[in-house]
């Protein structure tokens, strides 16, 4: 069985490509740290290959830094280079790809200067934000204090507001 499970930083953001089949491919390397014994730790590197659908989320929504846990295969592919010098390249074939860190810095900071730019606009669904990630952010409603409506119809009228950490 060829399987490989991975969880770790990634050392730099992913390059997305786009191949002239019409195929997206991404690659990122990701850090994993073995414990040794006596507080000891060797760092190793993954090379990380992702096609399709997952490279354009990755490319999208992954950078430097992030946690992410990787499920996979091995896959090796050699090829001779212009001096006749063979050469072999050892990488994980990503089927899936999870965020544990959350969204990037400036990801946030995106949408923050989306929402100013845009007045009266609520953040929810016009921004992107799944309900997960909403949920994970930390979105608050706000009543809207109009007094003629009763506290029904203000319940039904909720903004949301977006609240960055």
């Amino acid at each position: 069985m060829n399987k490989v499970l991975l969880t770790g930083r990634l050392t730099r953001d992913p390059e997305l490509r786009a191949l002239a089949s019409g195929s997206s491919v991404a690659t990122f390397a990701v850090a994993t740290n073995e414990f040794r014994g006596n507080g000891k730790e060797r760092a190793e590197f993954h090379n990380v290959v992702v096609w399709d659908r997952l490279a354009q989320v990755c490319g999208q929504y992954l950078g430097k830094g992030q946690q992410v846990a990787i499920e996979g295969r091995l896959q090796t592919r050699q090829w001779d280079d212009d001096r006749g010098t063979r050469h072999w390249k050892t990488e994980v074939v990503a089927i899936s790809v999870e965020m544990l860190s959350g969204r990037r810095k400036r990801d946030y900071e995106a949408d923050s200067l989306a929402a100013q730019a845009e007045p009266g606009s609520a953040a929810g669904d016009d921004t992107g934000i799944s309900p997960n990630e909403a949920a994970e952010v930390g979105v608050v409603s706000v009543p809207d204090t109009a007094a003629e409506e009763s506290a029904e119809d203000s319940a039904a009228d909720d903004e949301q507001v977006l609240v960055l950490a």
